[in-house]
């Protein structure tokens, strides 16, 4: 019983370790993410509501990535402060066996990889797919932030801004062009009308609406070969119909696992996305969201080696982290061929299992000698 308290503890005490570091290192990421996101209020003219929910949802996306190597100085720090403190020696000189404490570590990181496939094979992507579904579903909220002192916009599809000055709401020098068909409306012809570009003195900003002073509506007519000037004097903009340039379409990265598993098992090809050349970009992603949360338990097994306590250069405890810290970039770099060569993919998927067998047999043997 008192037994089975202390490995409960430590169990608890590694989590609890392996939270905090995830916690850490994603609320730095996030702020990093958060400050790129910000284009989505500057460039892009979306609301703070639409940029906080956007920059939450992907936290999901975030956390995830950093679970190796969380789990990986988690593990590190229990062991190393419990061989300092003598806790562990007071447990071997009881009469417990070291390899009840490796099968301790491998039951966290068997946790920590659970967690990682749930997140990977279904929140992740369902965070992601609902935020991009929510970008797509959400229009530009005002077309200020958008314009900058002395800068070429084209924030939205079709159309390029330019002002010379721009104080609170109030425009000066404006040029406008349009080759997205926004303006064909201010044309005599609407069928031949291929660009429209506007310049004004002055404009007022108001939400989507744009109302300008003292111009010009310049029309190409591209049919004709002709070009039309009408000057204006007052001239009201409804910007509404406006289409930002943000990406909409769901990525490869959002795309749900179910979808991604019956476009690579050729099950269905009705996913527009779905043809001979995604596959080959499919097989990263879903190796790193089913094989490599199997490399887990692997970091463990190496981290167990520090157990043994010795100071030799190639089994002392830097020389530990330095391989469990070398097997994950070693991991992250060759993730990207899996989807065009078939040795590294098939290298990737049972180097798990291969490493496995061969380092938990050696545990077993050097600790039933030490």
């Amino acid at each position: 019983m008192f037994q089975n308290k202390i490995y409960h503890n430590y169990y608890i005490d590694i989590f609890k370790t392996f939270l905090t570091i995830i916690f850490a290192l994603s609320l730095i990421a996030f702020t990093v993410r958060a400050v790129n996101f910000l284009e989505l209020i500057v460039d892009n003219g979306y609301s703070l509501s639409t940029y906080f929910k956007f920059s939450i949802l992907n936290i999901f996306g975030i956390a995830p990535k950093f679970f190796p190597l969380a789990f990986l100085v988690a593990i590190i720090i229990f062991v190393i402060k419990n061989l300092n403190n003598s806790e562990f020696i007071i447990l071997w000189t009881s009469g417990v066996k070291k390899i009840i404490i490796v099968n301790l570590l491998l039951f966290s990181s068997f946790t920590v990889a659970i967690l990682y496939l749930i997140f990977s094979v279904y929140l992740t992507p369902l965070a992601l797919s609902k935020s991009r579904d929510m970008l797509s579903k959400s229009t530009f909220n005002s077309f200020l932030p958008t314009i900058r002192n002395q800068q070429f916009s084209d924030s939205f599809k079709g159309m390029t801004f330019y002002v010379d000055k721009k104080i609170n709401n109030e425009i000066q020098n404006i040029f406008i062009h349009d080759a997205g068909g926004n303006l064909k409306k201010f044309s005599s012809s609407v069928t031949d009308s291929s660009n429209t570009s506007i310049i004004a003195e002055k404009g007022i900003v108001n939400q989507k609406k744009l109302f300008l002073l003292n111009g010009q509506i310049i029309s190409y007519k591209k049919n004709k070969a002709e070009t039309e000037i009408f000057k204006f004097e007052q001239l009201s903009i409804n910007l509404d119909n406006l289409s930002t340039n943000v990406i909409k379409d769901l990525k490869l990265q959002e795309t749900s696992t179910f979808k991604l598993l019956k476009c690579f098992s050729k099950l269905s090809y009705n996913y527009k996305f779905c043809n001979t050349e995604v596959k080959k970009e499919i097989v990263p992603i879903l190796i790193r969201r089913i094989i490599l949360p199997t490399y887990i338990p692997i970091i463990a097994l190496i981290c167990s080696f520090l157990l043994l306590n010795k100071k030799k250069f190639l089994s002392n405890k830097k020389s530990i982290f330095l391989y469990s810290f070398l097997l994950l970039v070693f991991i992250e770099l060759i993730l990207k061929y899996t989807g065009t060569n078939i040795l590294i993919k098939y290298i990737y998927i049972f180097t798990p299992i291969t490493i496995f067998f061969i380092l938990y047999p050696l545990l077993v043997y050097k600790f039933s000698k030490n």
